[in-house]
């Protein structure tokens, strides 16, 4: 497995397709809302993030007892990252990620989404001492976050609002402290059981709030079904990949690849939502997201990182 996890090719491929998925989840989980009849209730969509998430883990840990032939465990030194995972990776990321979304364009924010690649650059520096910032990813990060700006303040100050792409900020660094900690979890355990009681356990979390909050679907369709089973189904897969990548690959080789994530979504957001792209922010926003993504990760020192 480590080879195969490791071979150039094959981890092109994957961290592609994790970051197509994550992409796709924008104008998804904005449909989402429609058809579920979600209205601007943090609660409803705290239920809505749940149910998707305990779907999501229950998908691994199935996948995982059919492939290994026995219930999926996790050693008792894996249990407390597991749970902070299920804590930082999946409820607080998605709690600030959901109501976010909600409150900005898809395509904002896929773009604002993007900035975990600088966030994981920063973070590096003070948790690995052979990853230290130097002016390579300081220029990068810089052109990144400029990219941010340019899409959120690009039609005057009001389009940036705290509880928009503020939060989504928010859910970007949860993810990446998230991914860390993901590191040391398959240190001890494989790659499935700790994405899957990861996701089935901060699902269950964001699910008893919007219960507690009287969260619930207001209405139910095949249609809506059909979307819900997709963003379990991608969240399934991308995490799992994307744990197992994480577990054999240092986290700065693979983070170039978060640049998909904002082409994707604001592509998929067109598509499906008829956002309107054809703006000149949105072109310079992504010219400098995806130059600073690439900037930082061919510093010298990104084979290192982990």
């Amino acid at each position: 497995m480590k080879k195969f996890l490791t071979n150039p090719v094959w981890v092109v491929l994957l961290a592609v397709l994790c970051n197509v998925l994550w992409g796709s989840a924008y104008p998804a989980v904005k449909i989402g809302y429609e058809l579920f009849n979600i209205t601007d209730s943090v609660f409803e969509k705290l239920f809505f993030a749940g149910v998707r998430f305990t779907i999501a883990g229950a998908m691994v840990l199935i996948a995982s007892w059919i492939t290994a032939k026995r219930l999926p465990r996790v050693s008792r030194a894996g249990r407390p990252y597991v749970l902070m995972m299920a804590v930082v990776y999946t409820a607080v990321q998605y709690i600030f990620f959901y109501v976010g979304l909600s409150n900005t364009t898809g395509t904002n924010g896929s773009i604002v989404n993007s900035t975990q690649t600088f966030f994981a650059v920063i973070l590096a520096h003070f948790v690995y001492k052979d990853d230290k910032l130097n002016a390579r990813k300081v220029i990068g990060a810089a052109l990144g976050f400029a990219g941010v700006l340019a899409v959120t303040l690009g039609s005057g100050a009001s389009e940036m609002k705290l509880t928009g792409e503020g939060f989504i900020l928010i859910a970007a660094l949860s993810f990446v402290i998230g991914s860390m900690i993901s590191k040391r979890a398959t240190k001890t355990d494989g790659a499935m059981p700790v994405t899957g009681y990861n996701l089935f356990i901060g699902g269950a979390i964001l699910m008893a709030a919007g219960l507690i909050g009287g969260g619930e679907f207001k209405a139910v369709t095949a249609r809506g079904i059909v979307v819900l089973a997709y963003l379990a189904f991608l969240s399934a897969a991308a995490f799992t990949i994307w744990t197992m990548l994480l577990r054999y690959n240092p986290l700065g080789k693979i983070a170039v690849f978060n640049f998909i994530i904002p082409v994707s979504g604001t592509l998929l957001s067109a598509l499906f939502l008829g956002e309107n792209i054809f703006e000149i922010r949105y072109l310079v926003s992504l010219i400098l997201v995806c130059a600073g993504i690439i900037i930082v990760n061919k510093s010298k020192n990104t084979e290192k990182t982990g």
